[in-house]
């Protein structure tokens, strides 16, 4: 474990390393920041899904200080909510066979168990055979139909209260153009009051539940439901998962000057290990959070001891029920402005990893690969193989991905009609992986 010495510039000119610190009330200061950038957006998540916001809250900062501990205290990290498990959460919940809260979770919990497996392969054996299974044209349409996947959701939030939906996603865009900084940065929560502002304004709000309930108490848990139908719903996630962590090594690696390349699987596997625990005890998956990546970036300070800090406050709010009461109390239009936006986002980042990587759509392999993946998901293509198992869009979509890539690839390398390079060489894993 990295234990923090001084940083020894009190002005904050330079880089603050993982292993320093500032002061403490700076330190506390900085650490309230990270709680206030991760506050939108992991507090959205159970609201678009009907988990209690206060174990999402509770389980989002336990994953927190078990990533630090599991990465030695040297990546600094917060742990959210994820906005990929929106989907199959959202179907698991409503499924004919044995859905409900109970199954979702279960979902949650086998796909946090299944990222730990892969944190660990990568540890020990090195992340090229996870570049080569999924190259980016697959990673990125697997990201982009998860988002897409969920655009009948955010339309039937939307039109329950559309004047309250339009609000949300005029003061979003306007936010993140206007203002800079921070206040840019918190986009989606400033729209998000303004949209609640206007249901209040119109009496569409509720503050029954938030009056008769307590100031402090545990938040409500919930056991998983055994119901191996929603396990290949979750899957999928994992990809999303995989990306969304690797891509913060290598963010911060990047801010740093550091390699942080052999800390690849110990961040896999802690966040494999707070999804598990979420999934165990009733709250939403977790993912490393860009919000807070943007944070370090702004203020040059990088020390694991602020998201100590942050993960210790986050714990804190969890145990006011009031808070998370009146977390609940969005509002339809609320959520459907915002989830259009967020889903759109989601889309996009599958289309970022496409761009970042120089995907070549110009291949066949990788145009057929992404188009009916995007399909699958976006139509919410559904099967059911027995009477007890459902493949709904974002698995088929996802598994119809990486089968048509490598069949494709591989014929085309066989017939010399352009393979596409699945990987990079391992020692050059420092730069992005074409395709």
């Amino acid at each position: 474990m990295a234990i923090w010495k001084l940083h020894n510039d009190d002005t904050i000119s330079d880089v603050v390393a993982p292993e320093e610190r500032l002061t403490w009330p700076r330190t506390i200061g900085l650490g309230l920041q990270h709680v206030v950038a991760m506050f939108g957006a992991t507090f959205l998540v159970p609201a678009l899904t009907g988990f209690p916001p206060s174990t999402t809250l509770f389980f989002s900062a336990i994953g927190t200080i078990a990533f630090l501990l599991i990465t030695g205290n040297r990546l600094p990290s917060y742990l959210g909510s994820s906005f990929a498990f929106l989907s199959p959460i959202s179907a698991a919940k409503v499924m004919e066979n044995g859905g409900g809260y109970g199954a979702a979770l279960f979902g949650v919990l086998c796909t946090g168990v299944l990222l730990m497996l892969i944190g660990l392969a990568v540890h020990f054996l090195g992340a090229t055979w996870l570049n080569k299974a999924m190259p980016p044209v697959v990673t990125g349409a697997i990201v982009a139909l998860i988002g897409l996947n969920l655009a009948g959701s955010a339309w039937n939030n939307f039109s329950a209260q559309k004047l309250t939906a339009a609000v949300t996603v005029v003061v979003i865009l306007l936010v993140s153009v206007v203002f800079r900084g921070m206040i840019g940065r918190l986009s989606i929560l400033i729209g998000v009051l303004a949209g609640y502002l206007a249901a209040y304004l119109q009496g569409q709000l509720d503050f029954t539940v938030v009056r008769d309930a307590a100031w402090v108490g545990l938040p409500k848990f919930q056991s998983p439901q055994v119901n191996f139908s929603v396990v290949l719903m979750f899957v999928p996630v994992v990809f999303a998962l995989i990306a969304e962590n690797v891509g913060h090594v290598k963010s911060v690696a990047l801010m740093t000057g550091r390699n942080y390349d052999k800390m690849m699987g110990r961040a896999l596997l802690a966040d494999g290990v707070a999804t598990a625990l979420a999934g165990v005890g009733g709250g939403s998956g977790t993912t490393t959070y860009a919000e807070n990546i943007g944070v370090m970036a702004a203020t040059k300070v990088y020390s694991t001891a602020v998201y100590w800090v942050a993960g210790f406050v986050a714990l804190a709010l969890s145990l006011i029920p009031k808070f998370g009461a009146a977390i609940n109390t969005i509002p339809a239009g609320v959520l459907g402005g915002a989830g259009t936006v967020l889903y759109g986002m989601i889309g996009m980042l599958g289309a970022r990893i496409w761009v970042e990587n120089r995907v070549d759509f110009g291949k066949s392999v990788n145009l057929m690969t992404a188009s009916v993946a995007l399909i699958a998901g976006i139509a919410n293509f559904t099967f059911y193989p027995t009477e007890n198992i459902e493949l709904g869009g974002i698995a088929v979509g996802s598994f119809g991905a990486i089968i048509i890539f490598h069949v494709m690839n591989a014929l085309a390398k066989w017939r010399g009609t352009g393979a596409v390079v699945t990987a990079v060489p391992e020692e050059d894993s420092t730069n992005p992986t074409q395709a």
